[in-house]
């Protein structure tokens, strides 16, 4: 009886095999009919079907998926069916998570449609994930034109402007200020010098995913991702001991150019004095 049982389990199991075969094999030819009828959403519908049971045929059919996908998304671009394209492309991301052309045409839909801040970081994933690739480099860069303002450059550039803060900094560590919160990182370059200076806790928090993910690259490329904490968070948003384990003995920031009082650093710094700076005693 014993073997007659694990015979009827084995004949199931080979038979729910065969069933999946077939579907999968139906499917694809479903799609490859509707493609050549230009019916690019039931294609993608079919691809869909197909790789959720047959995971293992993700690179037979990547190439095509693609296609697929970027046609039924131009169709859904021109409808002004703006969730279902981006519904689209959460789901392709989810079955090829790392795939660069993927990232960067969902990168395109969102550059167009205003959205440069989120633009920039799928373009950004996909140059980290094939820095040869010569489409996203070229689209990253532009949408850092947009996002990254000029006088940051300017500030970047100006070395003495640049050693004075690296001498305050430098001053206020030695003279005590071991813990540091940079306000509006940047490229990270005031954390880096309160960490050269000898600060033992560095945190810094960027509200620009652009920014936020230049800086870590920044950081990174000096051999400091260990060393200094970045948050992609706005300083008001910043919670102890949720975000940063203590309060900070320094506060650094770099936003002092025409746009003041519009980035609402007055705020920031206010918070900060009565959230997250020691208190004198």
């Amino acid at each position: 009886m014993p073997n007659s049982n694990a015979k009827l389990h084995s004949n199931h199991r080979g038979g729910r095999e065969a069933s999946r075969r077939e579907l999968v094999s139906r499917s694809l030819q479903s799609a490859q009919h509707c493609l050549e009828n230009q019916d690019f959403g039931t294609a993608y519908a079919h691809y869909l079907l197909v790789l959720n049971l047959a995971p293992e045929l993700k690179t037979t059919v990547k190439e095509t998926f693609q296609f697929t996908l970027f046609k039924w998304a131009e169709e859904l671009d021109s409808l002004a069916r703006i969730q279902d394209l981006f519904n689209c492309y959460e789901q392709a991301l989810e079955l090829y998570p790392n795939d660069e052309v993927i990232c960067n045409s969902m990168g395109e839909h969102l550059f167009r449609m205003g959205f440069r801040d989120e633009a920039a970081g799928y373009f950004h994933k996909a140059v980290k994930l094939n820095p040869d690739f010569a489409d996203a480099k070229e689209n990253f860069y532009r949408v850092a034109n947009w996002l990254v303002e000029r006088w940051h450059f300017i500030m970047l550039n100006d070395a003495k402007r640049n050693l004075t803060y690296l001498r305050a900094i430098e001053n206020a560590v030695h003279s005590g200020s071991k813990s540091v919160l940079d306000i509006g990182t940047g490229t990270g370059i005031l954390s880096m010098f309160a960490k050269k200076a000898g600060a033992s806790s560095v945190y810094a928090c960027e509200l620009s995913k652009t920014m936020y993910e230049l800086a870590r690259d920044v950081v990174a490329a000096n051999n400091m991702e260990r060393e200094i904490k970045l948050l992609h968070l706005k300083s008001l948003d910043i919670e102890i001991p949720k975000h940063i384990p203590e309060r900070v003995s320094l506060v650094v920031t770099e936003t002092v150019d025409a746009g003041l009082f519009g980035e609402g650093i007055v705020e920031s710094l206010i918070h900060a004095w009565e959230h997250l700076l020691l208190q004198p005693k």
